[in-house]
């Protein structure tokens, strides 16, 4: 099986994610490739005045010293002996996986590499550009994606901040092939877990992405020996959640929960 993975160029999160996901799947990864961690057509200078106008300044600040810090430490290659990674790229190079950055998955150029690398199946790992129709069509065994709740609660962005600005107890991961709506489609297997009262944002997500590998890893397997039982997404029972906004997080303080 060829699978290829298509992620965003984050380095605080995704980086032990694919160090899991590759120690169990190097072999049979043909390519990981990385798009602009970004949302839509917005600029990085839109992220940022997005994030403070939700967040404050200060938090925002913290933000771009966690960034900041994972680069430089990606670049001097700090930690790495010991496992531990500071980008998809350096984890990837590791596990003699090739990685490469991306402007648009939907491109045709890239749709007919993708062809001539015989891809099998396409995973998406926290990608937040939206999959068109051939994208979709193209792997003969489907688009996979991972998506941090239990859908079809919760879609859109940041599903780990919105349940716990609604104070929820519960939380969950969604493995499942896509379709052309936006985190909808037929469910291969999801998992639930619980959201620990004192846990902050940061560390909920941290969690959270370790047991969504997991999960995510076995729905590999079970592709691997034949289509599995799927369930059609009821999309009538879901909710969707785009950016935060300063309300949303005035409502995650209430509740005694903090970011980091």
């Amino acid at each position: 099986m060829n699978i290829v993975f298509l992620t965003a160029d984050e380095p605080i999160y995704l980086p032990a994610v694919f160090a899991e996901l590759l120690k169990h799947r190097a072999g049979d990864t043909k390519a990981v490739f990385t798009v602009p961690s970004r949302y839509g057509h917005d600029s990085t200078l839109r992220m940022a005045t997005r994030y403070t106008a939700a967040f404050g300044v200060w938090n925002l600040f913290r933000l771009a010293q966690r960034t900041l810090k994972a680069k430089l430490y990606d670049a001097l290659g700090v930690a790495r002996k010991n496992g531990r990674f500071h980008s998809v790229a350096a984890c990837a190079a590791e596990y003699k996986v090739r990685t490469e950055r991306l402007r648009n998955v939907n491109d045709k150029a890239f749709l007919d590499r993708l062809r001539e690398m015989n891809t099998d199946l396409i995973v998406s790992v926290s990608c937040p550009q939206i999959f068109r129709k051939d994208l979709i069509n193209l792997p003969p065994l489907g688009c996979l994606n991972m998506h941090g709740a239990l859908l079809p609660k919760y879609r859109g962005i940041a599903p780990s901040f919105w349940m716990m600005a609604h104070g929820e107890r519960r939380a969950g991961v969604t493995v499942f092939f896509v379709n052309e709506d936006i985190d909808a489609g037929e469910v291969v297997t999801r998992e639930e877990y619980e959201i620990f009262p004192e846990e902050t944002l940061d560390q909920f997500i941290i969690r959270s992405k370790r047991i969504a590998c997991g999960t995510l890893l076995r729905a590999i397997d079970m592709i691997e020996e034949g289509r599995p039982p799927t369930k059609q997404l009821d999309m009538s029972k879901g909710s969707y959640f785009g950016f935060p906004t300063r309300e949303a997080y005035r409502k995650f303080r209430h509740r005694g929960r903090r970011l980091w």
